[in-house]
């Protein structure tokens, strides 16, 4: 996660601010992978306090114990307006060890107006020493007033290289191209797939569906996968892997696979089709046997 965090232009600028001496008394931090922002927020720490080599600092700020860091909300609990009072009564205290302190507030999407408006003044005019480092992992909850009053640092998605690389770097494992290619650039989506037997499963079964370019084969594969219980995560399996199939194409003008390539084309549209109609709770075994079969045709048709 370190190192992911490391190579965000949103690090460089905090860290960048602590090196020249001129931190903002407040920084939101945008980051849509809600899972992992109270983590990301410990690792900005880091920069602030200037402990991101290996020792007491360091540890404290990660296990949350350094006296001139508070962190709201507790795990598992929501913000909440008495939090506020607390975070402004404990602001105007001097802190512990050094000559400033650093309140992150991490969640701030599920913060209430009432919550956000009573921090408007301090968010502006903080107590000499003390800086706030605010996360969301939406913005359109959080009030104008308060972006107004922040330095606004923005983690887009990671790419597929950088979230494989981060899962690598934790122990190899054959499912980590296939998570990071699929987890919408979140980390925390693709450790979630490589911790549940679902996405393996939903993978093998993905494969199976798209290779097939008969309809007996077609027939069979949408019988046997009509009970996935997670058919939207195999409708987006399956995307993935038409899309593979056209880039083969696209690169090599001989290459052959099970469909051919207007079959890929059309399959795409057909998935496209397929997720409209699951938002009008479309029986999904009908669906996908649906889908498969028109797929087998098509292909069929472009094979004479």
């Amino acid at each position: 996660m370190e190192e992911l965090i490391f190579s965000t232009s949103a690090y460089a600028i905090l860290s960048g601010d602590k090196a020249a001496g001129r931190l903002s008394h407040a920084y939101l931090v945008y980051y849509a992978d809600g899972a992992k922002l109270r983590e990301a927020l410990k690792i900005f720490a880091l920069a602030f306090f200037g402990c991101t080599q290996e020792g007491r600092e360091r540890r404290l700020v990660l296990s949350e114990g350094l006296p001139d860091l508070k962190i709201y909300p507790a795990p598992d609990k929501k913000l909440t307006v008495d939090m506020a009072a607390e975070i402004i009564a404990d602001a105007y205290l001097k802190p512990v060890e050094g000559d400033k302190k650093l309140y992150i507030i991490s969640g701030l999407e599920d913060a209430s107006a009432l919550f956000q408006n009573k921090l408007l003044k301090i968010l502006e005019e903080p107590p000499e020493g003390v800086y706030f480092l605010l996360g969301a992992a939406s913005l359109s909850p959080v009030l104008s007033t308060v972006l107004s009053r922040v330095k606004r640092l923005d983690i887009p998605p990671f790419t597929g290289e950088q979230i494989y690389g981060a899962l690598e770097r934790r122990g190899e494992n054959p499912g980590n191209a296939r998570a990071a290619k699929a987890c919408g650039g979140r980390l925390s989506v693709a450790e979630r797939m490589l911790g549940e037997n679902w996405f393996a499963s939903v993978c093998a079964a993905a494969e199976e569906i798209c290779s097939a370019g008969n309809v007996k084969d077609a027939v069979r594969a949408a019988l046997k996968n009509g009970d996935c219980k997670y058919g939207g995560e195999l409708l987006a399996q399956m995307q993935r892997v038409y899309f593979a199939e056209l880039e083969k194409y696209a690169r090599n003008p001989d290459y052959a696979g099970a469909l051919s390539q207007g079959a890929v084309v059309y399959a795409l549209g057909r998935v496209n089709k397929a997720f409209a109609d699951m938002r009008f709770n479309a029986n999904f075994p009908s669906l996908l046997y649906d889908l498969a079969l028109t797929v087998a045709l098509e292909n069929e048709k472009w094979s004479k």
